[in-house]
């Protein structure tokens, strides 16, 4: 029996695929990596165009829009008809975005290209992730932990860049993380060859070999249970959007921090993201959703209390094991989405990694207005709370033995 995350790698690094969700882990953090400069400059980018916290999280909307509103769209479009370029296609839309945000002089050009950073983003997230599925040989907890891994190591690995390359030279020097786009193509060409034949094999197949799945639960049952998981992602990233936008402003303001070792704290937080996810996939394997999701967000709790009330020490200790817990819910989340609708992978896919983008980035524009009213600490004072909506994971049922009840 599997009995360790370990023993699990093992297993799936000897399988032809291993390669490919490597490569999918990869991609994934080198996108990622791109999409964290955006946030990780908003010092910088406040101070050289003298803007206000609202326009910060301006910012923030329109690029979470583009990430997220055109994601469900994208998983649908190629759950229809598959189309093996999708990832490159992507990255070319984030690649122009950067070139764009190293030289933008003013706030229009600075939403433009976030804009097409998002929808860089917007592609690349629900097509990779149901890639990582059918890559997954039945191991989809821990193919959907490595496939998460290496994005939020990539968001992680971000504003440390961005504190050792840009801030010490200035925000031109974001033309450098075009590397980290070319890497990124490269990364996609064994995807791109091992789906190509997936594809190939997929249609030489006879049409009485088609496997017809089927609801796990009724039709009306399956759309409550996606509402209560929309209100879990909902108080989810509301705090990690208090968290990755405005840590870095909370951490100057209160405890006079430079810049540059702001970054350093929230590379703290992100790291431990990245840990967190690491583990909710193959523990959720081993003993189901549900537990892990209740346990990772409404756990969260105590630790989001704690930290306004904590000196500087305390704040990145109570940060790392918040980022940890929390970050834990997200590939159980949406394993458990995925189950609910399991021919529908990258609409599934499209649509929660789009919806947690356009919470974060409403959020974002929400409690950027509030930091200005308010104060940056008042932020930190009411979101607090946030992860307390875990309480409705008491709502989902268990999917394991359930039989299945229509066809989709």
């Amino acid at each position: 029996m599997e009995n360790t995350i370990a023993d699990k790698l093992r297993i799936i690094s000897r399988e032809a695929t291993f390669p490919v969700l490597m490569a999918l882990c990869a991609v994934h953090g080198l996108n990622d990596l791109l999409q964290s400069v955006v946030s990780a400059v908003y010092p910088m980018l406040k101070e050289d165009l003298s803007l206000s916290f609202a326009q910060i999280g301006l910012i923030t909307l329109i690029y979470q829009i583009a990430s997220s509103v055109f994601q469900p769209l994208v998983g649908l479009a190629f759950d229809r008809r598959p189309f093996v370029w999708s990832l490159p296609m992507g990255m070319v839309f984030s690649t122009l975005g950067i070139i764009l945000f190293a030289y933008s002089m003013n706030i229009t050009m600075v939403l433009i290209s976030v804009f097409l950073v998002g929808i860089g983003s917007s592609t690349l997230h629900p097509e990779a992730s149901r890639i990582t599925s059918l890559a997954s040989h039945g191991r989809r907890g821990l193919a959907q932990s490595i496939f998460q891994v290496g994005g939020n190591f990539g968001t992680s690995i971000g504003p440390l860049l961005v504190a050792l390359i840009v801030a010490p030279n200035g925000r031109h020097y974001i033309i450098w993380f075009l590397i980290v786009s070319a890497l990124a193509f490269l990364a996609m060409r064994t995807i791109c060859r091992w789906y190509s034949g997936y594809l190939a094999d997929l249609k030489s197949r006879p049409a009485s070999r088609e496997i017809h799945r089927k609801l796990p639960l009724s039709v009306g049952r399956t759309v409550f249970v996606i509402c209560v998981i929309m209100v879990l992602i909902f108080s989810k990233y509301i705090y990690m959007a208090s968290l990755t936008n405005y840590y870095t402003f909370y951490l100057i303001e209160r405890f006079g921090v430079s810049i540059k070792m702001s970054q350093i704290y929230l590379f703290v937080f992100l790291v431990a993201t990245a840990a967190g996810t690491l583990v909710g996939g193959p523990v959720g394997d081993r003993y189901g959703r549900k537990p892990v999701i209740w346990i990772s967000i409404l756990g969260t709790a105590p630790f989001s209390l704690l930290m306004p009330h904590c000196g500087l020490a305390l704040t990145v200790i109570m940060s790392f094991c918040a980022g940890f817990m929390l970050s834990s819910a997200f590939p159980a989340i949406l394993l458990y989405a995925q189950e609910l609708l399991p021919t529908k992978l990258g609409l599934v896919s499209g649509l929660f990694f789009g919806f947690a983008f356009g919470v974060a980035g409403v959020a974002s524009a929400i409690l950027g207005d509030f930091a200005d009213a308010y104060g940056i600490k008042a932020v930190y004072d009411a979101c607090a709370y946030m992860p307390l909506l875990g309480l409705v994971a008491c709502l989902l049922p268990n999917l394991k033995n359930l039989p299945g009840q229509e066809t989709i």
